[in-house]
């Protein structure tokens, strides 16, 4: 594996207990997340809860009940303690626990912390109201708030030499990581987008609406009247699929506990997607969701390797 900057050493007691706060507010909120970082080593997992609570701090100012303009500021305080983070300014006896886990985790692992920053200007973009014309608007706002969280990743999980790939496929690992950030975001907006529609948030690209004869908005279990809903979803799905394969080749480049993870995450977007796929009105009733146990199913699939080794298959067809 590619070397971390200190390995895993000793933490203290005050950064400990900071890892276990984030640790709790991932496994209370992350109703899919936790279910891959559990299969991750001690340190890793760590590091990536405290990725996580950092992000659900900036998301749920964004998705809160505050004015925008209070969203602003707080956006942009928030901002600011990334920026001492980045400075290394933020000690271990620091008041705020999800600060001091995530600079203990910058130190462990060569995380690229200003994909923080890029989610904070995606979470920008909520607040501003704004909306996507193209497909190509939308991937730039999903590359903010889900790519990015790809490429943060990537630098806690690192990468294996000698997984037989070729060199220049290894060094897209980052770009395989952007690319399955947005195929689980284009997931999220499929199943949310009767909620989305409550909330005043729109963000299928227009164009594709307008196609389908969807653009009057999605406010009522029911689509709208003559539109082809099935056909919009089906479209997105398949959309979706590009990305999941194109970024599934991440897998065989990682090793088997951070592949498993990365496996039971998007394993669960998958099957997410194979439900709306199957009954595309079923988003405008409610969130479509997994039962626990194939959840479970999924986690213990990605930890077999079955998903990695079939991409690396693939991967040597291609080739060949």
């Amino acid at each position: 594996m590619s070397p971390t900057v200190e390995g895993p050493t000793h933490a203290s007691a005050p950064v400990q207990a900071a890892y276990s706060y984030c640790e709790a507010v991932t496994g209370s909120q992350a109703r899919n997340f936790a279910y891959g970082i559990r299969l991750l080593p001690t340190d890793k997992r760590q590091a990536m809860s405290a990725l996580y609570a950092f992000s659900r701090r900036v998301d749920d100012i964004g998705d809160g009940t505050l004015a925008p303009e209070a969203k602003f500021v707080r956006l942009e305080e928030t901002r600011a303690l990334l920026g001492r983070i980045l400075a290394e300014e933020v000690d271990e006896d620091d008041t705020d626990p999800v600060a001091v886990a995530l600079a203990h985790a910058a130190r462990r692992f060569p995380i690229p912390l200003g994909g923080l920053d890029e989610l904070i200007d995606g979470v920008l973009m909520d607040v501003r109201g704004e909306t996507y014309e193209t497909w190509d608007d939308l991937r730039t706002y999903c590359r903010c708030v889900a790519g990015a969280i790809g490429r943060l990743s990537l630098g806690v999980f690192g990468t294996v030499n000698g997984s037989g790939l070729a060199a220049a496929d290894a060094a897209r690992a980052a770009e395989y990581a952007d690319t399955l950030g947005l195929a689980l975001q284009l997931t999220n907006i499929l199943r949310d987008v009767r909620e989305d529609a409550g909330n005043g948030r729109t963000y299928l690209p227009a164009e594709d609406l307008a196609k389908f004869g969807c653009s009057e908005g999605f406010h009522s279990d029911r689509a709208p009247a003559g539109s082809d809903f099935a056909g919009l979803v089906h479209h997105e799905v398949r959309r979706a699929r590009a990305l999941f394969a194109d970024g599934y080749r991440l897998l065989p480049m990682l090793d088997r506990r951070s592949g498993a993870c990365v496996a039971a995450m998007a394993g669960i977007y998958r099957r997410l997607l194979d439900r709306i796929e199957r009954e595309p009105e079923a988003v405008l009733r409610g969130r479509v969701s997994l039962p626990p146990h194939e959840k479970a199913y999924v986690a213990v699939r990605g930890l077999s390797g079955l998903d990695a080794r079939t991409v690396s298959r693939q991967a040597t067809r291609r080739r060949g």
